[in-house]
């Protein structure tokens, strides 16, 4: 297991958010700046920095930095507490993105969350337990989560879109304090701007048997970082702690990449909440 972002991909996020130059923050971390960006670049450590300096100047934590750049990762999960859930991953361009596959087990009344670059795994999954896909969930409209939304809508016609996409047809988009039942679980959104316009979190819950909440983020947060503040990197970390590090600890969070983790893990180790 992997995080979605390595440690110097962290570095080059904080010093973005934080408008840093490259030369000053090599200076705060005692690197010159060629080793600066060749951490940026590698993720490796070949020179030590001074991660209090460097972390201090770009706006990061410095305990949970340097956390990370000692091998921290979110506990491994077991989905068996939420049997309906599937996890999808697939590839292309470089780029592995997750999609989610979650059902009512009684009903067998299904949703897609983002569709990854390709429809035949969730297809697969779809046909192999039976189900009937009534929703499909988008948490953005970048090209990895949306790339195999054709074929899925040929596939499974009657399913009912979800998205924030202020093009998209009054019918399709979500309302705040929307919610509805797959059976017998319980689906709302809250909007998670800044890494993507339209971007939105969808909070599954009433599993039963006490297992937690799930949280289907996109690219709002991932295991360690936070996706790329392409509209606002103010906004997207506000977005987090609002709407994200507000659900209780346990809240299970699936991202648009690399590995689950929970609300308590990233609040006590992402580096970009201080």
């Amino acid at each position: 297991m992997n995080l979605e972002d390595h440690l110097g991909d962290i570095i080059r996020k904080g010093r973005k958010a934080a408008n840093v130059p490259a030369d000053v923050a090599a200076k705060a971390a005692g690197l010159t700046e060629a080793e600066l960006t060749a951490l940026e670049e590698s993720g490796k450590v070949t020179k030590k920095p001074n991660f209090v300096a460097l972390a201090t100047a770009i706006g990061l934590h410095p305990g949970k930095l340097e956390s990370i750049a000692n091998g921290w990762l979110p506990s491994e999960k077991d989905l068996s507490i939420w049997r309906e859930l599937r996890v999808i991953s697939t590839e292309a361009k470089g780029m592995a993105v997750n999609s989610y596959l979650v059902w009512d087990e009684v009903s067998r009344d299904a949703a897609i969350f983002d569709t990854g670059w390709t429809a035949e795994p969730v297809i697969k999954l779809v046909e192999e337990n039976q189900l009937q896909v009534r929703h499909i969930f988008l948490t953005h409209s970048h090209e990895d989560h949306i790339a195999a939304l054709a074929p899925l809508r040929e596939k499974f016609p009657k399913a009912h879109l979800h998205t924030s996409a202020k093009t998209a047809p009054p019918q399709h988009r979500n309302k705040a304090n929307d919610f509805l039942q797959l059976g017998s679980l319980r689906i709302t959104n809250r909007d998670t701007p800044g890494h993507a316009e339209d971007g939105v979190t969808y909070i599954i819950g009433t599993w039963g048997e006490d297992a937690p909440h799930v949280a289907i983020v996109g690219d709002a947060i991932f295991a360690g970082s936070i996706g790329s503040g392409m509209i606002s990197w103010d906004v997207a970390k506000q977005k987090v702690r609002e709407q994200i590090f507000s659900l209780p600890p346990d809240t299970l969070i699936c991202p648009g990449h690399g590995p689950l983790t929970t609300v308590g893990e990233e609040k006590a180790n992402n580096p970009f909440f201080v």
